[in-house]
C-alpha cells in the first residue's frame, strides 16, 4: 500500500460521522461542481486511486495548470466545512505548490483545528506572509494573543492583510486600544483597515469616535460596508435618528445595509417602521431579503401584535426557500418568539418540535412564557418538567406563572428545586408575594436574600418600596430608603420613582416631591407618580403645577397622566378643564380613553352635580357600559341624592350583577324614601332569596405602631385605641360629630387642613353635616392659625393616608388607607394631649 494511501485512511476514518453531519448533498450541491461531487464521493468510499485519476483526468486550465485546479477543489471543499475531505484530498494530490500548502492551512485555521494547523504550518517546506498570517488570525480565533503579537513581530515581511488581521484579532479579544496604536501605526491603509476600526469603535459603543474616524476617511475610500458599520453603530446605541439619517444618505445599498437597519428598528422597539423600511426594501429588485432579515421580521411582528402579518412573512420565507437554510435556528427562534407573543402557542410548539434536533433553550423559554401568558399553566409545567434542558429563565419563568396564579406553593416548591438562584429569581419570588398580598414572607424572602449573599437589584428595592407604599409602612420604607443608599442605588430611575411613589402613599408628600425635584433625568412614571400623589392627597394646584411643567419639559403624557390630572379636576370640581383634557387625550394626543378615563369622568360630572349629564355620557359610550361603569355612576348619584338616576343606575347593575350588595341596598333605600314600600319588600325578599346581605358600615385601615401591624374597622377602632392608649383620654363628643366633616376636608384639603378643622369645630361646638361643604369651607376661610389637637380620621370615598396619633410620650402611629371606598360610615377619636406645634404634626 503506497505510503500516502495509508496516512490518509487512518485521517478519514471518520468521514462516514462528518459526512452525516451533510448527508443531504443539496445542501452544498450548488456550490461544488459536479465533477467535485464525484471526486467527494471517491474520497468518502476510501477509493483514493481513483480519485487520483479522476484529478489527472482534469483539463489544464489557467496559467497554473491542474496544480491550480486542484487547489482551487480543495478551497471549495473547505468553504463548505468538508475540513476533513480536503485534508484527504490535499494528500492525494500529485503536486502541491505554497499557494495549495497556504489553501489547506486556511482550511485547518477555518474549521477551528488550530493544533493541527500549527503542526501543518511547521512542517511546511515554504513559507510566506500568507502563511503567517493565516496562523496569526487562528490563534487570535482561540484567544492566545500573545502568541499571535510575538508571529507578527517575528514576520519578516508584512502586507497590509497582516496588519489588518492584527487590527481585526485584537478587536474581537477586545483591546481596541491596542488595535488603534496599530492602525496609526500602518504604513498603509486600505479600506479594510478602515472599516475594521470603525466597526470596533462602534460595536463597543464609542459611537463619537467611530464618526470622527468615519469623517476623517475619504469618501471615496468609503464602500457600503463603511457606511452599514455606521449605522448599525447608531442603532447599537439606541440613537436611531442618526442611523436612519446615516441610512437614507448611504449611495448605495445592499442586503446588509437594509437588514442592519430593519434590525435596529426592531431591537429599538420600532416595530412598524421595521416593518415599513422592509416594504420598500422589497421595492428594490435588486436586493433580496436573507435570513437574518427575517429574523429581525420575525421578532418585529411580534412586537407588533399582529398575527395575519406575522403568518404571512412565514409563508414569504417558507416559499423563497429560506427555512430550509436555518442551520443555526436562529430563524426558527425567531418564529417560535413571534407566534408565542401572538397566543399562537401551538403553532410555535409545532415549529419547536419540527426543529428539536436544533434544541434551543431560549426557544423553550419563549413557548413557556407563551403558556403562561394565554393561562394555560400546565402545559407550560409539562414542557418545563420534561425538557432536556433548563435555564435559569426557565426556571424564574415558571416560578413568575406559579406566582401570577395565585399558586404560591408550587412557587415555593420550584424556587426550593433551583439549582443556581440568582438574583432575578429571587426578585420574582419577592415580587409574586406582594403582588399576592403576602406582605410579612416578601420581607422575610428578601432577608434570606440577603442572608445568602445575593446582590438585590433595582427592581428588587422597586418591588419593595412598593409593598412598603402598599401597606404605609413609612419605618419600613425608610429602612429600604437606606438600604438603597449603602448599594448606590440612588441614581436609578426606577428606584427614585418607586421612591416617589412610596413616599406619596405614606403621607410623606413633601419628601416626594424633594426626591422628584431633585431628580436629574424624568421620565413620564416620574411625572404621573408625582401627579397621582399630589391627586390623591387633594392637593389640585400641585397636580395641575405638575401636569404643565410635564408639558413644558417636553414629555408626552400617556394614559395613567390623564387618569390622574381627571381625578385632580374631580376634587377640584374642574368640569370645563376636565373636559377639554378628556377630549385632547384622542385629539391631540392619540390616546385612546379606557375604561378607567371615562369612570373619572363620570365622578368629574357627577360630583359638580351635573349627575344626568353623567348619565348620558354612560349613554353615549362607544362600548357597552359594564358593572363598573355603572357602578360609578351610582356612586355619584349617591353623592347628590338623586334617586331616579340611581334607580336606573341600580337596575342596569342588577342586570349585570344579580348578587351586588350595594346597589340592592340603594335601590331599597330609593323606595323608602319615595314611598314604594311594595317594591321595596319585593326587592328585600328578592334579596333574602338570593342570600344577599347588607354590609355592616365599617372601614379597614392599617395601623402600625410600636413595630406592630394590624387592621382595625371604623366600629372597632375607638376600642382598639384605648388599649393602645390607656392613658390618653378620649373626648366622645369629638368622635360622634366631626368625623364626616373632617373626612370631607382632609379629601380636599389634605390631611393637616383636617386636623385644623377638627380643632376650630371642637372650639366652636359645630356639628356639620354630611354634605354642607359651605359650612365646612367657611369655616375654613374663617379660621386662625392655631395648633391642632390630635385626631384620627377614617375617610369615605379617599383613604386618608397619613395621620399621626401622638401620645404623652411622644409615641406616633400611623393609619394610612389605599383604596378608594364606597358607602361607608365614618368614625374618629380625638385624643387630648398638649398643643403641638404644626411643624410636627404636619406631614
Amino acid at each position: 500500500m503506497p505510503i500516502f494511501r495509508s496516512r490518509t485512511i487512518a485521517r478519514v476514518r471518520h468521514l462516514p460521522f462528518s459526512i452525516t453531519q451533510f448527508a443531504n448533498l443539496s445542501a452544498y450541491q450548488s456550490k461544488l461542481l459536479p465533477t467535485d461531487l464525484h471526486i467527494l464521493h471517491c474520497i468518502t468510499a476510501y477509493r483514493f486511486h481513483e480519485a487520483r485519476n479522476l484529478l489527472d483526468r482534469m483539463p489544464q486550465r489557467g496559467q497554473y495548470g491542474r496544480v491550480g485546479h486542484w487547489t482551487a477543489l480543495l478551497s471549495r471543499f473547505s468553504r463548505v466545512g468538508l475540513v476533513d475531505e480536503a485534508r484527504a484530498l490535499f494528500d492525494i494530490m500529485p503536486e502541491k505548490n505554497l499557494v495549495t500548502h497556504n489553501a489547506m492551512l486556511s482550511a485547518l485555521v477555518q474549521g477551528n483545528r488550530l493544533g493541527e494547523a500549527v503542526r501543518f504550518f511547521e512542517r511546511m517546506p515554504e513559507k510566506n506572509v500568507v502563511s503567517r498570517t493565516s496562523v496569526i488570525c487562528g490563534l487570535f480565533d482561540a484567544g492566545r494573543i500573545d502568541e499571535a503579537k510575538r508571529m507578527f513581530g517575528e514576520m519578516p515581511e508584512r502586507n497590509v492583510v497582516s496588519w489588518n488581521a492584527m487590527i481585526a484579532g485584537l478587536i474581537r479579544n477586545g483591546h481596541l486600544e491596542e488595535a488603534g496604536r496599530i492602525f496609526y501605526a500602518m504604513p498603509v491603509k486600505n479600506v479594510v483597515s478602515w472599516n475594521a476600526m470603525i466597526a470596533g469603535y462602534a460595536e463597543s459603543g464609542r459611537v463619537e469616535e467611530a464618526r470622527a474616524l468615519f469623517e476623517e476617511m475619504g469618501e471615496e475610500t468609503k464602500n457600503v460596508v463603511t457606511w452599514t458599520s455606521m449605522v448599525a453603530g447608531y442603532c447599537r446605541s439606541g440613537d436611531v435618528e442618526a442611523g436612519y439619517s446615516l441610512f437614507s444618505r448611504m449611495p448605495e445599498k445592499n442586503v446588509v445595509s437594509w437588514t442592519a437597519m430593519i434590525s435596529g428598528l426592531t431591537w429599538n422597539g420600532f416595530y412598524e417602521d421595521a416593518l415599513l423600511l422592509f416594504r420598500e426594501m422589497s421595492t428594490d429588485l435588486e436586493v433580496r431579503p436573507n435570513e437574518e432579515t427575517f429574523v429581525s421580521l420575525s421578532y418585529a411582528c411580534g412586537g407588533i401584535g399582529y398575527p395575519l402579518l406575522g403568518k404571512q412573512l412565514h409563508a414569504h420565507l417558507v416559499v423563497d426557500g429560506l427555512e430550509l437554510n436555518d442551520y443555526d435556528g436562529r430563524l426558527s427562534k425567531g418564529l417560535i418568539h413571534m407566534y408565542s407573543l401572538f397566543g399562537l402557542v401551538d403553532s410555535a410548539h409545532h415549529i419547536f418540535a419540527k426543529n428539536f434536533g436544533n434544541f434551543s433553550v431560549q426557544s423553550l423559554n419563549s413557548i413557556i412564557n407563551g403558556y403562561i401568558r394565554i393561562g394555560q399553566l400546565e402545559r407550560a409545567r409539562d414542557l418545563f418538567e420534561t425538557a432536556p434542558i433548563l435555564d435559569k429563565v426557565s426556571w424564574t419563568s415558571m416560578i413568575s406563572g406559579y406566582l401570577g396564579d395565585g399558586q404560591v406553593l408550587n412557587a415555593c416548591d420550584t424556587f426550593d428545586r433551583m439549582p443556581d438562584k440568582d438574583s432575578v429569581a429571587w426578585t420574582a419570588m419577592v415580587s409574586g408575594h406582594v403582588d399576592n398580598e403576602l406582605f410579612n414572607e416578601a420581607v422575610s424572602l428578601f432577608s434570606e436574600m440577603r442572608v445568602q449573599g445575593i446582590h438585590p437589584l433595582a427592581a428588587t428595592y422597586s418591588v419593595l418600596l412598593g409593598a412598603a407604599g402598599a401597606i404605609a409602612n413609612l419605618d419600613l420604607g425608610r429602612q429600604y430608603h437606606c438600604l438603597v443608599l449603602k448599594s448606590h442605588l440612588e441614581l436609578d430611575l426606577i428606584v427614585q420613582n418607586s421612591l416617589i411613589s412610596m413616599y406619596s402613599k405614606c403621607g410623606k408628600i413633601e419628601d416626594a416631591y424633594d426626591i422628584f425635584s431633585n431628580l436629574e433625568n424624568r421620565d413620564v412614571v416620574s411625572w404621573n407618580t408625582m401627579i397621582m400623589g399630589f391627586s390623591n392627597y387633594g392637593m389640585v394646584n400641585e397636580s395641575l403645577r405638575i401636569f404643565e411643567a410635564m408639558l413644558n419639559d417636553g414629555t408626552p403624557p400617556n394614559s395613567v397622566t390623564f387618569l390622574g390630572i381627571l381625578s385632580a379636576c374631580s376634587h377640584a370640581g374642574l368640569v370645563t378643564f376636565g373636559k377639554e383634557l378628556f377630549r385632547s387625550m384622542s385629539g391631540v394626543y392619540a390616546i385612546n380613553p379606557t375604561r378607567d378615563h371615562y369612570i373619572c369622568m363620570i365622578d368629574l360630572l357627577g360630583r359638580a352635580g351635573k349627575v344626568e349629564e353623567a348619565e348620558d355620557f354612560v349613554l353615549g359610550l362607544p362600548f357597552e357600559p359594564d358593572s363598573a361603569i355603572w357602578g360609578a355612576l351610582l356612586g355619584v348619584c349617591g353623592l347628590k341624592n338623586n334617586h331616579e338616576v340611581a334607580a336606573r343606575a341600580a337596575q342596569r347593575l342588577l342586570k349585570l350583577e344579580p348578587l351586588n350588595g350595594p346597589a340592592h341596598v340603594v335601590l331599597c333605600n330609593i323606595y323608602a324614601a319615595k314611598g314604594q314600600h311594595v317594591e321595596e319588600r319585593v326587592l328585600r325578599k328578592e334579596m333574602g332569596m338570593k342570600g344577599v346581605k347588607k354590609q355592616t358600615p365599617g372601614l379597614n385601615a392599617w395601623v402600625i405602631t410600636w413595630g406592630r401591624r394590624g387592621s382595625i374597622t371604623a366600629s372597632e377602632h375607638r376600642g382598639i385605641l384605648s388599649c393602645l392608649y390607656p392613658k390618653a383620654p378620649v373626648d366622645a363628643w369629638f368622635a360622634r360629630n366631626i368625623g364626616i366633616a373632617l373626612a370631607v376636608v382632609a379629601e380636599l384639603w389634605g390631611a393637616l387642613m383636617g386636623l385644623e378643622l377638627a380643632w376650630e369645630m371642637g372650639r366652636r361646638r359645630v356639628t356639620p353635616e354630611v354634605n354642607n361643604l359651605e359650612v365646612v369651607c367657611r369655616l375654613i376661610r374663617s379660621q386662625e392659625h392655631c395648633a391642632p389637637q390630635l385626631a384620627v380620621s377614617l375617610r369615605s370615598e379617599i383613604g386618608l393616608r397619613k395621620l399621626f396619633i401622638h401620645t404623652g410620650k411622644g409615641t406616633v402611629a400611623q393609619i394610612g388607607r389605599q383604596r378608594l371606598l364606597f358607602n361607608c360610615h365614618l368614625g374618629i377619636m380625638c385624643i387630648k394631649i398638649p398643643p403641638i406645634g404644626l411643624a410636627s404634626a404636619a406631614f
